[in-house]
């Protein structure tokens, strides 16, 4: 198949939506795919397969988009259609001018559409101060269908969350496919011998920002009485890293703050003895899974606003959203007797096993497919 991917946002591999974008493209390359992607990664542009187009300029805005090391891309009509021509099937991944405006022409020119659901309102709206307001958020849902969703053939959501969340908001079913990101082989492999640390080793994955939540750790670890034998480490970037450093310097945490990349991180995974997933909204929480792919046994925000609470195996694996109390007796439950985690591990060894990349990878194919000769549902 010819299959034109149209990504707003691309750049380097540091979030969610960037590596679901980076590995459907690689994985459907190696296939025997001609994938084309339209971003504005101006890198790009001596690069066979991919057509670049300008950064969108938001004006007064430009500084918020910097700080959260993100391009958006213009929707430049001449490129996208350039790119688009004699495609089977476009996939859009993201609702915003470039994603909106390879809708429209694709279906103009009757082009089959399918589209991914990576953002939640909260993810735009946490930063302009409304994350918690119901009214911003449903008019923000409601932008998206109007951009994007209402053109797909095929809408693909991470999970059951996400799909029932969004057409609540909309008040209508769309077709579409329940397919998650999957997590990478290399999460599943060992990474060497276990070794024993020196302080019991909590690690929390994901982006700085507000809706993450991580001063919530920062702050439960501060409330046991054992905080002196805890260390966190932090893998990510975001516009809050500063005030969560101040924070555990504050608080007299040991916290660990640095990006790994994807060839770093799953050692540094499995030589940890605990996850804790903070965020406060999220569609699926790739992090998490690679996580317990990598043998840690998590302990998950039960934020209603986020799907990762469905990872939990009881009780003891979830935490009161914002409580840094209840969060603190979750860790010290694990801290006190070790063998707790090994009983754990062999819990969540079943469930990795269905999230691994190369069948949902598969399923995406087959969508895409689907779309080319449609055959939605």
């Amino acid at each position: 198949m010819k299959i034109v991917i149209v990504c707003d946002v691309l750049g380097e591999p540091n979030n969610g939506t960037t590596l679901a974008a980076y590995n459907l493209i690689g994985f459907l390359r190696a296939r025997g795919h001609a994938v084309t992607v339209v971003c504005a990664d101006q890198d790009k542009r001596a690069e066979e397969g991919f057509a670049v187009v300008p950064v969108k300029n938001f004006g007064p805005l430009n500084w918020l988009l910097r700080a959260n090391n993100v391009k958006l891309a213009k929707g430049d009509k001449t490129v996208v259609s350039r790119a688009i021509a004699g495609a089977d099937v476009v996939h859009v991944l993201m609702p915003f001018h470039l994603g909106s405006t390879a809708a429209k022409l694709a279906k103009k020119a009757g082009i089959p559409v399918t589209a991914s659901f990576h953002a939640q309102a909260e993810n735009f709206t946490a930063h302009i101060a409304c994350m918690n307001s119901r009214l911003i958020n449903h008019i923000t849902y409601l932008c998206y269908y109007r951009f994007l969703y209402r053109r797909a053939d095929i809408v693909h959501y991470p999970t059951r969350f996400i799909k029932e969340l969004f057409e609540r908001q909309i008040g209508r079913e769309l077709p579409c496919r329940v397919i998650s990101n999957g997590v990478n082989d290399v999460f599943f492999a060992p990474q060497g011998e276990p070794h024993a640390n020196e302080k019991f080793t909590v690690f929390c994955t994901g982006r700085f920002s507000k809706e993450k939540s991580q001063q919530t750790l920062i702050e439960a670890v501060a409330a046991c009485d054992f905080k002196d034998d805890v260390k966190i480490c932090f893998a990510g970037c975001g516009p809050r890293e500063k005030k969560l450093r101040r924070l555990a310097k504050r608080k007299k945490v040991d916290a660990d703050f640095r990006f790994y990349s994807r060839d770093e991180l799953p050692a540094a995974l499995q030589a940890a003895d605990l996850y804790v997933h903070t965020a406060l909204v999220e569609i699926e929480a790739i992090s998490c899974l690679e996580a317990i792919a990598c043998g840690l046994v998590p302990v998950i925000c039960d934020s209603p606003r986020s799907a990762t609470k469905a990872f939990a195996a009881d009780e003891h694996c979830l935490f009161r959203a914002g409580d840094r109390r209840d969060l603190a007796e979750k860790i010290a439950y694990f801290y006190h007797d070790r063998d707790r985690i090994a009983a754990y591990r062999e819990t969540y060894r079943a469930m990795k096993e269905q999230f691994r990349q190369e069948e949902c990878m598969l399923q995406m194919e087959q969508m895409l497919a689907d779309a080319a000769a449609k055959r939605p549902l």
